[in-house]
């Protein structure tokens, strides 16, 4: 089975419940959305996708924030902590030096807990209820912790997060810590703490709320939504590229599905897609080597090393929806180097847009693709920022301007700053 942008809505199987379901992308199998936990299918381990029979329009929506979009996602409402509805702010300056005909900054640090993990937690956490699961647990670095640690807690849950020691920024393990999570140190990276959360699942020990839960994906579709709305209502178009941060790929494979849908339902024709394009740090790029090699899949990177710490990871779990939503809709990938994330999250901060050095990696690669010819000048972009300036306070200092120490006398200051 392949996900395309051509792919029509289907008739509901026998085990749909009120018309949703789960469906592999790899065999086609179809499975009943609540009878039981699973996260890949059972005939061929391959990834799910919550399938609809009823494909929303634009029409379908109103109210505000991430449940605004419940026609499009699995429950009419979910745990919620007001999560969504982030400002996409206009930088004249950045649009300008960038050279494109827009620029856009859709900044999901804006969310409760300042990253756009908030946006799968309200959904995923919810569904961790209907199924009736105790303990909840996510391999972290540093986001998801902080949601999970959040929304469980919300919902009087027990949490588990895994970390990689030493990896994670020191405001995201506050956040975990403070929201009454239980936070274990792995002695590896990301991906071994993520191998260990998916056997504790596997054992029914917990219920994985990574971005490999396919319900977690759903409320991260309504970032694109919101672009899409927003855009239409200042340009009356789409925009033309929607450029992203890529970790687990996650977001990107979010934004894809919610365009599928939206071609299903005639809101859009496969043209009108914005071009989906995933940006890594050199450190970390097994998407930007399977993109460039042309490769069906992506080889593992044991390896991974940048100060975006949020996007340090050498696996990318949804890279199987994420490879087809950059190549379907005409977008690419890039790596960038650690200097011109700073740089860009230096630029942001120009603007007034507080970002962690991750989501800069966005403005980043766009600047790299503008310079190479790749984006063309008439283009509308929007360029997605993933988490709040204060999730990695050390890295925003270091990248920042150093404190002056002056005498405690207003004569003295005034001499200092006529030097």
């Amino acid at each position: 089975m392949s996900l395309s942008l051509s792919t029509e809505s289907q008739e509901p199987p026998a085990e749909a419940v009120d018309g949703t379901w789960l469906e592999c992308i790899e065999c086609g199998e179809t499975f009943a959305p609540f009878d039981d936990i699973r996260y890949t299918c059972d005939e061929c381990d391959g990834l799910l996708e919550v399938r609809y029979d009823d494909l929303p329009t634009f029409d379908d929506f109103s109210g505000s924030g991430v449940w605004r979009y419940n026609a499009a996602l699995p429950l009419e409402t979910g745990v919620t902590i007001q999560e969504g509805a982030t400002p996409l702010y206009r930088v004249p300056r950045l649009e300008e030096s960038v050279g494109v005909e827009a620029l856009r900054i859709k900044h999901e640090g804006m969310n409760p807990t300042g990253s756009f993990k908030d946006r799968g937690m309200t959904v995923g956490v919810a569904v961790a209820r209907e199924l009736g699961v105790g303990r909840l647990a996510c391999a972290s670095t540093g986001n998801t912790s902080a949601a999970l640690a959040a929304y469980g807690t919300r919902a009087d849950m027990e949490t588990l997060v895994l970390l990689p020691a030493g990896k994670v920024a020191a405001g995201k393990v506050a956040q975990a810590s403070l929201h009454g999570a239980r936070i274990l140190e792995v002695d590896g990276n990301f991906d071994a703490c993520l191998d260990i959360v998916q056997d504790l699942a596997g054992r029914g020990e917990a219920y994985l709320l990574n971005s490999l839960n396919p319900f977690r994906l759903e409320g991260q579709k309504t970032i694109g939504l919101e672009i899409l709305e927003a855009f239409l209502a200042d340009y009356d178009a789409v925009p033309d590229r929607i450029v992203l941060p890529v970790g687990n790929a996650g977001n990107t494979a979010a934004l894809f599905k919610a365009f599928r849908e939206l071609v299903a339902s005639g809101e859009l024709t496969p043209e009108d897609v914005p071009k989906l394009t995933g940006v890594q740090a050199e450190g970390a790029a097994p998407m930007v080597e399977a993109i460039e090699n042309d490769a069906d899949e992506v080889r593992r990177w044991d390896e991974v090393e940048t100060r975006a710490t949020a996007i340090r990871i050498g696996n990318p779990v949804n890279a199987p929806k994420a490879l087809p939503g950059i190549r379907e809709t005409g977008g690419t990938a890039v790596s960038v180097t650690d200097e011109e994330i700073t740089a860009a999250q230096r630029d942001l901060a120009g603007e007034g847009i507080g970002v962690e050095p991750a989501s800069a990696a966005s403005l980043a690669g766009l600047r790299k693709l503008r310079a190479e010819g790749v984006v063309d000048a008439d283009e509308r972009v929007a360029c997605l920022t993933t988490g709040h300036l204060l999730k990695d306070p050390d890295a925003a200092a270091a990248a920042g301007q150093d404190p002056e120490p002056v005498p405690a006398d207003t004569d003295d200051v005034l001499a200092h700053l006529q030097r």
